[in-house]
Formats: C-alpha cells, sequence, structure tokens
C-alpha cells in the first residue's frame, strides 16, 4: 500500500481505433464500493477479515492506508488481503493527514466513521477531490455533535473534531446517496443509542448489508411508498469475517459490455458480476434497448447476488431512461452516452443533475466528448438526448478532455473501438484508479489502443 495518490504524473493520451469482434472470457475487477467497505469494515471489527477480490485501484488502497494509520493492521497475502481489526470504537488518532487522492466514496464515508470519535482527524486529497462539495456528508455529522474546520466551506483540505459523546439522529437523506446513508450509519457505529437514516429513494445498499454480515444491529423496513428506514444500534461488537469475496464491479463491467454490444461479431463473457439490484439499471436499460446480455449461472457470494453475464453484438435503438432509475446507474450514463451514439433513433436520459458533482461535471464532460466526435445531442440543466448512428459511419476522430475522470476516458475509449474514425482522450493515466486491468483486458479481448500522438 505504497505511494499516494496525489503525486500528479504527466498526462497520457491514448487512442482507440475500430476493431474486429471482441471475443472471450474475462472477470472485471472486484467493487469498489464494496471493496472500500472491506477496509473500513474489517479495520474497526474485533479479529481478522481475510478478503480475496478486492479491486487493487489507488482510490480503495487510501481508504486501507486511512484504517491503517488508525490502528488496523492491513497485509497483502498471496492474492487476498488480511486485515486484524481494531474493534468497534477503539480507533486511534492518526498522526498524520488522511490522504485520500482521488476517491469521494472512501473520504465520505471515512468522514463519517471518525466523525463520532473524540478526537481531531484531517482530510487532504488531488486537486479534483478538492473540489468536490462535501457538504451533504458533514451536515448530519454537524447534527451529531462533529465540528468541521475548513478553509473553504466544505471542501478539503479539512478536519474533523469529534464530540465526547456524539448524539444520536434521525436523518433523511435529502438526495438519493448512498454514501450520505452511509456515512451517518458509520457514525452511528461509536455513538449510543439508536441511528436511524430515513431513505425516500434507495439507493445501493452495501453498507446495510455487509454491516449485518459484520456482526451490527441494523434493522430495515420500507413502508407501501418504497421509503426505506435504516436503523442501528450503536456501540455494539463487529467481528472479523474469516472469508469475505468481493464481488466484480458493476460499473467497470459496463464498458467491457458496451464494447461487445457496440463491436461487430462480438461475444464475450464477464464472471463474477454483483447483480445488486440497486446497480444494475444500466443492464436494464440495454436490454430495454435491445440488447443480448444473458445472465448466467446466477449465484450468492459476500451476501451478494452475482452473476456471469454473456454479452454479443446487438442492434439497438433509442429508448427514454426515466428519472427514478439514475440512483441504480449514475456511474454509468457516461457509457450508457456512448452505447446511444450507435443506436436507431434517440435516447432521452432524466435526471442526472448528480452527475455534475461528480469527479467532473461529468454531464458537460460527457456532451463535450460526444460533440468533439461528431454525436448529435442535446444537454440540458438535469437530461442528455443521444440521436444514435447504427453502423458508426462519420462518427469518431476527436480528442475528449477526461478532466481527470477515469470514467469519461473509458467510456470514449469503447466508443473509439466501433465508430468510422478513431477516439483519442487527452490522458489515461487516471483510469488506475478505478480499473488499472481496462486496457489490458481489451487488447485480450481483440480491441485496439495505442499511444495518441
Amino acid at each position: 500500500m505504497t505511494g499516494h495518490a496525489s503525486t500528479p504524473s504527466a498526462p497520457r493520451p491514448l487512442l482507440s481505433r475500430r476493431a474486429s469482434a471482441l471475443r472471450g472470457t474475462v472477470k472485471v475487477p472486484g467493487d469498489k464500493s464494496i471493496s472500500h467497505r472491506a477496509f473500513l469494515f474489517g479495520g474497526i471489527a474485533a479479529g481478522r477479515t481475510r478478503v480475496t477480490g478486492l479491486l487493487e485501484g489507488e482510490d480503495v488502497l487510501a481508504t486501507g492506508r486511512a484504517m491503517r494509520q488508525m490502528g488496523a493492521a492491513i497485509e497483502r497475502d498471496g492474492g487476498s488481503w488480511v486485515i486484524d481489526g481494531v474493534g468497534n470504537g477503539c480507533l486511534l488518532e492518526p498522526e498524520g493527514v488522511l490522504d485520500f487522492g482521488n476517491a469521494g466514496t472512501g473520504s465520505r464515508l471515512t468522514m463519517g466513521l471518525v466523525g463520532a470519535y473524540d478526537f481531531t482527524t484531517t482530510f487532504v486529497g488531488d486537486a479534483s477531490l478538492s473540489r468536490r462539495p462535501m457538504g451533504r456528508v458533514l451536515d448530519p455529522l454537524r447534527e451529531m455533535g462533529v465540528q468541521v474546520l475548513a478553509r473553504s466551506r466544505d471542501r478539503l483540505p479539512l478536519s474533523l473534531k469529534g464530540p465526547r459523546v456524539a448524539a444520536p439522529i434521525t436523518y433523511r437523506v435529502p438526495m438519493a446517496s448512498a454514501q450520505v446513508k452511509s456515512a451517518v450509519l458509520l457514525a452511528g457505529l461509536n455513538t449510543p443509542g439508536l441511528t436511524t437514516v430515513v431513505e425516500p429513494v434507495m439507493t445501493r445498499d452495501h453498507t446495510e448489508k455487509m454491516l449485518e454480515g459484520f456482526g451490527a444491529s441494523v434493522h430495515v423496513e420500507t413502508d407501501a411508498k418504497g421509503v426505506r428506514t435504516i436503523a442501528l444500534t450503536g456501540q455494539g461488537d463487529l467481528k472479523g469475517v474469516a472469508d469475505f469475496v468481493v464481488p466484480g464491479d458493476p460499473s467497470s463491467a459496463a464498458f467491457l459490455v458496451v464494447a461487445a454490444l457496440l463491436v461487430e461479431g462480438s461475444d464475450v463473457t464477464i464472471e463474477n458480476a454483483l447483480m445488486n439490484p440497486t446497480r444494475t439499471g444500466l443492464i436494464e436499460t440495454l436490454r430495454e434497448m435491445g440488447a443480448d446480455i444473458e445472465i448466467v449461472n446466477p449465484r450468492r457470494s459476500g451476501g451478494e447476488d452475482v452473476a456471469d453475464l454473456r454479452v454479443r453484438h446487438s442492434a439497438l435503438r433509442g429508448v427514454r431512461v426515466p428519472a427514478m432509475r439514475a440512483p441504480s446507474m449514475i456511474d454509468e450514463y457516461p457509457v450508457l452516452a456512448v452505447a446511444a451514439a450507435f443506436a436507431q433513433g434517440t435516447t432521452r436520459m432524466e435526471g442526472l443533475d448528480e452527475l455534475r458533482v461528480k469527479e467532473s461535471d461529468r454531464l458537460a464532460a460527457v456532451a463535450a466528448g460526444l460533440l468533439a466526435n461528431g454525436v448529435e445531442h442535446e444537454e440540458g440543466e438535469d437530461w442528455l438526448t443521444v440521436t444514435g448512428r447504427p453502423d458508426g459511419s462519420g462518427l469518431g476522430g476527436g480528442m475528449v478532455a477526461t478532466h481527470l475522470d477515469h470514467r469519461i476516458a473509458m467510456s470514449f475509449l469503447v466508443m473509439g473501438l466501433a465508430s468510422s474514425k478513431p477516439v483519442s482522450v487527452d490522458d489515461a493515466t487516471m483510469i488506475a484508479t478505478s480499473f488499472p486491468e481496462f486496457e489490458g483486458l481489451v487488447a485480450g479481448l481483440g480491441g485496439v489502443l495505442e499511444p495518441a500522438g
């Protein structure tokens, strides 16, 4: 777990060009959300947790480093990670700053976890993370008694000073955000009594499922309108999990799924993909568009639904993607926009305001990338329409500004595999934050990626 994600490196422009058929079987790296939580929960559980399939991207390793700074013993052992946790309520005040590089999830969840401790923690990150708003996580922590010291309001670098004893709260999440929900629940672990989160729209539920797996007392109720109430009893014991398997990341699988759909003659199987219903919005949408995606060998792993996906080249048609689906596919809109560029007719995506506060203003970055590559589209405040050309003729030829955003880089590299002209991205170095194996897997299936001149 060496190195620091905040060291800038020289940009590495990359180009993708139209490929012959993509064929083969691949395994995508472990799910990012679950990998972050494996380090966090393993680190505060009593006893040993052994994790296999962990995503070893820079973002997740930053979370591991932070937990190590607060007393957890974390070592790599062959293909697994072994975590000896400190026990709930027993984190130590870190000596230095916690550097999260580009990791939005890691930093926000860790703020929740340490907020309820009677010590001071300082969070720093790279230029991209330092521009991202943290207020949505800090507001409920303030209600629990946490003091926030920041140079610019609610942005990194900032310090949290926890209260002597945190106050349990009932918090209604004002926007669909699994990070906010999770931060409040994690703060509740070291808070006496019942900490309750009310969630009007269901978001990814890995925190609730995993906390239960580590022995926390979590109670979830859903009313007739779909409003979920999650109640956590604080200051209970968490126990290590002897054999924790991280399922494959659906957001990483998305790039290979779309590539296989778009490149003529392709037939690709992606093994061990997470099929949690809060994360399968893209698969659902692509199938509505006419995608041939077969769900093979569905099974349970690490408390989650997983399956293998067999994807074949398909003729897609435009659809309307409703706003209510956004929480289950928020990270997949850039690559969906690329799929829509090759679909018959117009695809309309709604409810995309959350994309404006990601690693970049992701909606503006997608629209600019579409423009640079000849794709007919319209961008609204919280919506995007894309009108496709099924044969990819006239598409491509542009250089895409990635704004240090890994998903923008990978989405447009997928586009170049099927468009009539190559597509370049101005930098591919940050792909390593979430999907270090991306280039190797694409090349192994028959895709062409090469340095851009």
